[in-house]
């Protein structure tokens, strides 16, 4: 029996590679490093994040109501807010461009007078990682492990930065690669890359496993629970994270990366949240395990 790619889905053949920060650029509370091999075997996963017409597809069929929902608020960008100002519950201490905003939720992504209605094709947000783990069961897939997302997301660049290689691709003419914050963070975005916020989940190029929009755009959910010393202790095939710990990684970048205070819009980047937590900058693409025999699978 041959593998069978579900339709929006990729066949990634497994492979060794040297997962973390080759270049020093990251964070050492992230735990980019130590650099390490890492054996994967052959998994699936989407070639998008999960968008918004496939998470209302889900909520129509299950009736599910997410974590934002649930709480009644969810954080937005400040720039992007869309609301009365009595909407704002409070903004974030030690970041005040992000909001507490009454209702925000993946309906409402900017607040209470904002819709997805004409974006079906960008990315679900305010999504916690408890929803995508309820999407996946639905779906019939799960979420990807750190090692899965990072050997995808590099296409098969052994330690280059992005994607497509260490040069990140913009300015001089050139088109933009990826949609992160251009101009002064947090308070002017140029919007050179052509958006404030999320853009359609196909903009850029896809890498060479058939991936879209890795880096920047959204943070993606990973299955494994966060430890900044794991590196160092990962099992060398197949990792899947610590036994213990009560976040939950996340990796990719967003719309807000910015060199000034954060860029981790490269494939090592990585960091962590609640399972509960959501953002306006926060979504998920699913994966799933190969299921017959790969040597008649073109």
């Amino acid at each position: 029996m041959t593998v069978r790619v579900p339709r929006g889905q990729v066949l990634v053949p497994g492979g060794s590679f040297a997962m973390g920060d080759h270049h020093g650029d990251g964070d050492p509370a992230d735990g980019e490093r130590p650099v390490h091999r890492v054996t994967v075997s052959p998994f699936l996963i989407d070639a998008t994040t999960v968008t918004n017409a496939a998470f209302a597809r889900f909520v129509k069929e299950t009736g599910h109501v997410t974590d934002a929902e649930r709480w009644g608020s969810s954080a937005v960008f400040h720039l992007a807010f869309t609301g009365d100002r009595s909407d704002v519950l409070a903004s974030v201490d030690g970041a005040p461009w992000w909001l507490a905003v009454r209702d925000a939720c993946w309906r409402r992504p900017e607040g209470p007078g904002s819709t997805v209605g004409d974006r079906a094709n960008h990315p679900v947000v305010h999504v916690s990682w408890q929803d995508a783990e309820a999407y996946c069961a639905w779906a019939g897939r799960r979420l990807p492990t750190e090692a899965e997302w990072e050997y995808a997301a590099r296409g098969g660049l052994e330690g280059a930065r992005f994607p497509w290689g260490d040069d990140r691709g913009d300015g001089s003419g050139r088109r933009w690669n990826l949609n992160i914050w251009q101009g002064r963070f947090p308070t002017a975005n140029t919007r050179e890359d052509g958006f404030l916020t999320t853009a359609p989940v196909k903009t850029y190029r896809p890498n060479g496993h058939g991936l879209w929009q890795t880096v920047g755009n959204v943070w993606e959910w990973c299955a494994d629970r966060f430890a900044a010393d794991w590196y160092a202790r990962s099992p060398q095939h197949d990792p899947t994270g610590p036994a213990e710990g009560a976040a939950r990684v996340m990796r990719g970048g967003s719309y807000l990366c910015h060199d000034s205070y954060c860029n981790r819009y490269r494939v090592a980047a990585r960091t962590s949240n609640t399972p509960e937590s959501s953002s306006g900058n926060l979504g998920f693409r699913c994966a799933g395990d190969v299921v017959g025999d790969l040597s008649g699978t073109p």
